[in-house]
This record gives structure tokens, sequence and C-alpha cells, in this order.
């Protein structure tokens, strides 16, 4: 697994590392042991990236993350969790003091002293945009609090704003085949100013996985059934704001570009870990085999794969069929 620098931090993290917000909730029911299983199979494929939030299962992410790595203590990974939603996203409420308490309850969460890597949560842009937010995130990490901050965004424009700010590490946002104007302008801000991107939604809440039809449900108490038009968070959350059935068919021309041997997901893993300026690819998992198959993929990086001809492919079915939805959006 290729392990590359986390911005300034001199930690050094995994291409493919592991999003947790299933096994907190929104993706239907994950059993804690199914859970546990998940970050073991990862840490042993290599990945030393763990992406959670202090709201996946109100808390749940982080305790379960926490309880598996106090059992590994020599596990090398980065955690990096996220804060801001545990109120209304409204800037007044991105106080010192909310940042102090979420930052304590998920201390606790994880087990810490020192929280590795802290994200905002896709707050307003007025927030990414106030000095204010950055002079509090400074004091947590003079007092050890946390280590290094970083933010997580839905649109480009807020991501040009915190890669601007000289002490943020990271910039997490939706990048993937059916979600390339990250491509236009972030990902060369990012490499330019030494900011590591993490690309979320990389399967587009499993468009990408090649597995879907038409007709294919998902659980009542999965995202993927109640925020298809954004009804309880950014629409851009859910299956990347792409329309279902015009990403089933959009994914079934990916899948068929591809030679034999090659899975739509490890391709697209791949393809979004190879372009300049990415540090880390971080795909859910729901079970061992998931993770497995996720990680997998950073085996297509070194080789054995055509990632400039599957670059083609991507460029023509966004260009046709999603770029005029999908580009002024994010």
């Amino acid at each position: 697994m290729q392990q590359r620098p986390l911005g300034r931090t001199g930690r050094d993290v995994s291409a493919i590392g592991l999003g947790t917000w299933q096994l907190g909730a929104d993706w239907g029911a994950v059993s804690e042991e199914d859970a546990t299983a998940v970050l073991a199979a990862s840490a042993d494929q290599g990945v030393t990236l763990f992406d959670t939030a202090d709201v996946y299962g109100d808390g749940r992410s982080e305790s379960i993350i926490g309880h598996f790595l106090a059992g590994r203590p020599d596990h090398g990974i980065t955690v990096a969790t996220k804060m801001g939603r545990r109120l209304a996203q409204e800037p007044e409420n991105y106080s010192p003091e909310n940042f102090r308490a979420w930052t304590d309850r998920s201390r606790r969460n994880l087990g810490v002293e020192t929280l590795d890597l802290v994200q905002l949560h896709c707050p307003p842009s007025a927030v990414i945009e106030a000095d204010e937010t950055y002079d509090a995130l400074d004091a947590l990490v003079a007092d050890g609090t946390i280590a290094a901050y970083g933010v997580s965004v839905e649109t480009t424009a807020q991501a040009l704003a915190a890669i601007a700010r000289p002490n943020v590490t990271n910039v997490q946002i939706i990048f993937n085949p059916f979600r390339l104007k990250p491509l236009d302008e972030v990902l060369p801000a990012a490499s330019a100013a030494g900011v590591a991107i993490f690309a979320r939604v990389p399967l587009a809440s499993g468009l990408l996985s090649g597995k879907y039809t038409a007709s294919t449900t998902f659980a009542e108490n999965d995202h993927r059934t109640y925020n298809r038009q954004g009804e309880a968070f950014d629409r851009g959350e859910t299956f990347s704001g792409v329309d279902f059935s015009i990403g089933v068919d959009a994914a079934n021309e990916l899948a068929a570009a591809l030679p034999d041997g090659v899975a739509l997901p490890a391709a697209t893993l791949a393809w979004i870990a190879s372009q300049r300026g990415v540090t880390s690819v971080i795909p859910g998992a729901r079970n061992v085999r998931q993770a497995v198959s996720n990680a997998d993929a950073a085996a297509l990086l070194d080789g054995g794969f055509d990632v400039d001809a599957f670059d083609r492919v991507v460029r023509e079915v966004y260009d046709r069929d999603l770029r005029e939805a999908i580009h002024p959006q994010w």
C-alpha cells in the first residue's frame, strides 16, 4: 500500500483509506462485530487512515474505532474525525466553546489525549472564510487538544477558501468519475499549497460499484433512500448528486470499457488515487469483503492498469451525460 505525506504534519497515510460513516449510521444496520472486522481487515491490508465524525451514529463510529485501536497500541493509524454537525449549521454555532466541547467528546470516544486530525464537517461558507474559525482551531493545536486540522467541504469554492489558510492540513471533498470539477482548480491549488486532499464518496454511494440496476432499492434508514433530493442534508452526499438511473447507465458504460479482470470499483479508486494532488481516497465498507476489495485497488497503482485509457472514458461519459447537471452545482 502506498503511503503519502499528510500535508505538513510529518505523518504518512495510505493512498486508500477507510471512511467509517457506515459503521455509525445511515447505511443500514452494521453490527459492532462486523464494524470491528472491517477495521481489522483494513488495517491488515495496510490502510493507515480512518476517517470518522462525531455524528456518525452519535459517536458510535468513533467509539468503535477507539476500542479497536486500544487493542493495537502500535497501530500506526491516523484517525481523522470531524466536528460541527451536532448543532444547526449556523455560523454562530461554530464558537471556541463548542469547538472545545465537541473535541473533548471525540477525545473521550476515541480514548486519546490528542486528536490526530479534526476536520470541520461541511460548515457554511461564512465559517470557512472567517478568521475567527482558524484562531479557535489554532488554539486547540497550541494546547494539545488536536494535532492538526482541516476542512470537509461541499463546493470547490469552499475548498479553495480553506486551502488558502496557512495552517490547514487537508481538505476533504467529493471527487469521483461523476464529480470532476475538483480537477479544474482544487487539486492544483492543494498540490501547490502542500495541502492534503481526501477524496470522499469515491464510489458515488455505491453507484460506481457497477452492481446496481434501475430497480435496486435500499433500506428505509439508508440515506440512499431518504436523501436523493437532499431532504436530510446536501444532495451531493448521496450518489454524488447524480440522478440514480442516469448514474446506473453511466456506471455500466464505464465498466464495459475496462479490461477483463479489472472491476469498476477498483478501477475507480485507482483512478482517483492516481490524480496529482490526491493524498488518500476514503471509500466506506460494510463488510470484510468490501474492505479487502477497496484496499486491493491500491495494487493497480503499481502497474497493470491503463489509467490513461480509463481517464479518457471517464471524461467522455462525464462531459456527455453529467457535466451539465453536476458541474455548476458544486
